[in-house]
């Protein structure tokens, strides 16, 4: 391969894959010398690009984190990937990041190829967002809260209670914490930790958390009490909010019904190919009966027994509905 420029792309494209490329690896790749191979390691270093060699018989090149962030190559499906996400992002629950998903969104739109970019503005053009509101955070705490996660590091905040106070009441406390994961449901964001000093486990809703601080000690990873931390913030949403939970089967296949069952406490397991196990609960039994009803297929309730009276509830005002005024005729 000659032309200097086309290699240098193809070199760096193959360093972005996460290994470690042998220099004679490389080598035969791109079909040149591995005394071109380290030329051009060293005008990628030039141009900004953090390459770092080792050496000895499994020794190579590898791209690592450096102090600023030259341009990436992307493929095809990557850069759409990306372009939607950045569309996602500029309306969702993080504060101030919807400026900056914008901005980051024009740069991208600017260097795709004409085919890619039309692919992006009729996806844009195609749909719209709906705010559905809700509390902001702010990006820094969660910046902040992801590195204490990712260290196993113990942090300090304050946090306002919130559980029963009136919007914008409640106590707030410091509080010492060993943070274990950040969940994401819906527009709010949560996180899952050890509280040191009541000994037991929390969540804390991140937009009701400020001036979170690393203190510097590490900790080992401690069991959570539950198959992972979506199900124990599902969990623990369920016990403070819901007072009906209903057990159901379902007569159709799960990956029929799974799109439509993405709250909190949805829990669905497939029986066989045609029926599958519905654990759901809700604030009211009508509530519960009106969702059953809306998944177009037959089921049955196992619990709790006033499901099926508010079942028969419904039907009744359905078929009620279902009647032609008197008088008038069927059109």
């Amino acid at each position: 391969m000659t032309d200097t420029p086309a290699r240098l792309l193809n070199l760096l494209s193959l360093l972005q894959t996460p290994r470690e490329w042998p220099g004679s690896e490389l080598a035969d790749r791109l079909q040149v010398t591995p005394r071109t191979i380290r030329r051009d390691i060293e005008r990628l270093r030039d141009l900004g690009y953090p390459v770092e060699a080792t050496r000895g018989p499994i020794g190579g090149y590898r791209l690592v984190a450096g102090t600023a962030m030259p341009p990436l190559l992307l493929d095809d499906e990557e850069a759409v990937a990306i372009a939607v996400g950045l569309r996602a992002a500029a309306g969702e629950a993080v504060e101030g990041i919807e400026e900056a998903s914008v901005r980051a969104l024009a740069k991208l739109v600017q260097v795709l190829p004409s085919r890619l970019r039309h692919r992006v503005g009729s996806l844009g053009a195609a749909t719209v967002r709906l705010d559905a509101g809700g509390p902001r955070v702010d990006p820094e705490t969660l910046t902040v809260l992801a590195a204490a996660v990712s260290a196993r590091e113990r942090i300090r905040f304050t946090y306002r209670a919130g559980w029963g106070q009136p919007q914008g009441g409640g106590t707030e406390t410091r509080r010492l914490v060993e943070p274990h994961r950040l969940v994401a449901a819906g527009r709010r964001w949560y996180l899952v930790a050890y509280d040191n000093e009541r000994d037991d486990w929390r969540i804390f809703r991140v937009d009701r958390l400020r001036e979170p601080q690393p203190t510097g000690a590490r900790v080992p990873v401690r069991e959570l009490p539950a198959e992972d931390a979506a199900a124990y913030v599902a969990q623990k949403l369920s016990s403070l909010t819901t007072t009906h939970v209903a057990v159901v089967t379902l007569h159709t296949p799960a990956d029929r019904v799974s799109r439509w069952l993405t709250g909190p406490s949805d829990r669905l397991e497939p029986i066989d190919d045609r029926t599958c196990r519905l654990r759901t609960s809700a604030e009211s039994l009508e509530w519960l009966a009106i969702r059953l009803a809306m998944l177009g297929c037959e089921f049955e309730v196992h619990e709790p027994a006033g499901l099926r009276d508010q079942l028969r509830i419904l039907a009744a005002r359905a078929a009620a509905a279902a009647v032609a005024p008197e008088g008038r005729a069927e059109r």
